[in-house]
């Protein structure tokens, strides 16, 4: 259990760094064309840990699990991540990391319909709550220029949230590495097959200013950061897992005001109390049970 914490903790951390990173080359390369290298990097990295859990696991992959990790690949690489990438472009890297973490919400839902977990009066409240945060950080009452950015990333927070529900049907059958070695793959392939239809570059524009920026987002965020998230989901559960964004939101903008000197408004902040807080109402009995495991 204090490996899945920790995995928890790693992943907020890195997850938190996505934005800012995908900020630091947004006005260098095209969102589509980053996230495509940094699965392609991510895939590279596992594949020789998805051989060696294959022969550890006797594992041989029929047609239905190709086409569920097909699902998952395109779910996760060519739309959600793809869709955050491009939200930064539209907003603050600060802003674009809050609205995304506000799918364990979505989560809650996708887990009633997709796992038969129960919503209660709890979970009803939080969302409403959570909500209100949304709509702060929106301001509806005067709509901002990077509204658009704003709904991109609530877009990516629906479809990851989607992602995350059905990879705990099967993460324990296939483990952390081969699903995310397959996924990554797939999905990257898709979104290569995109790029070539309308002919977005591939490689143009990669410069030795920023590999290094494509380099850690293809190792820790994507490849570590995946890992650690989806070994908590096998051990835990997707709801206790999805305490990676409720830290998110506390680092994430942090981070843009450290590194790419952000201004947070003050309907951004209350709208990422509200967020934080409609999370913890949301998981506070989860997060009871986990203390008390240790």
């Amino acid at each position: 259990m204090k490996k899945a914490v920790f995995s928890i903790l790693f992943a907020a951390f890195v997850f938190s760094t996505l934005e800012v990173a995908g900020k630091l080359i947004s006005g260098q390369l095209n969102a589509f064309q980053v996230t495509f290298v940094r699965f392609f990097i991510g895939a590279i990295v596992l594949l020789p840990f998805a051989i060696r859990d294959m022969k550890k696991r006797e594992l041989v992959l029929k047609k239905d699990d190709f086409v569920f990790l097909l699902i998952e690949g395109i779910l996760c690489i060519p739309v959600s991540m793809a869709l955050l990438q491009l939200s930064v472009y539209f907003t603050k890297a600060s802003t674009a990391a809050v609205v995304m973490s506000t799918n364990p919400i979505f989560m809650i839902v996708f887990s009633y319909f997709i796992l038969n977990e129960r919503i209660n009066k709890r979970t009803a409240v939080s969302i409403f709550i959570s909500f209100a945060g949304v709509l702060f950080i929106f301001n509806p009452l005067k709509l901002s220029y990077d509204i658009k950015g704003m709904l991109i990333a609530l877009a990516a927070a629906v479809t990851f949230s989607l992602y995350s529900v059905l990879s705990k049907k099967r993460i324990s059958v296939y483990g952390g590495y081969i699903f995310n070695f397959f996924s990554f793959l797939f999905g990257d392939v898709v979104l290569l097959i995109l790029l070539l239809i309308f002919r977005v570059p591939i490689l143009n524009g990669i410069t030795i200013k920023n590999i290094p920026v494509l380099i850690y987002m293809g190792i820790f965020i994507t490849g570590l950061g995946y890992i650690f998230y989806l070994y908590a989901i096998e051990k835990m559960s997707a709801a206790i897992s999805s305490f990676v964004f409720l830290i998110k939101p506390a680092i994430a903008p942090l981070l843009s005001v450290l590194i790419l000197k952000e201004q947070i408004s003050s309907n951004v902040i209350l709208g990422i109390m509200l967020i934080i807080l409609g999370t913890i109402f949301a998981f506070g009995d989860k997060m009871r049970w986990l203390y008390n495991k240790h």
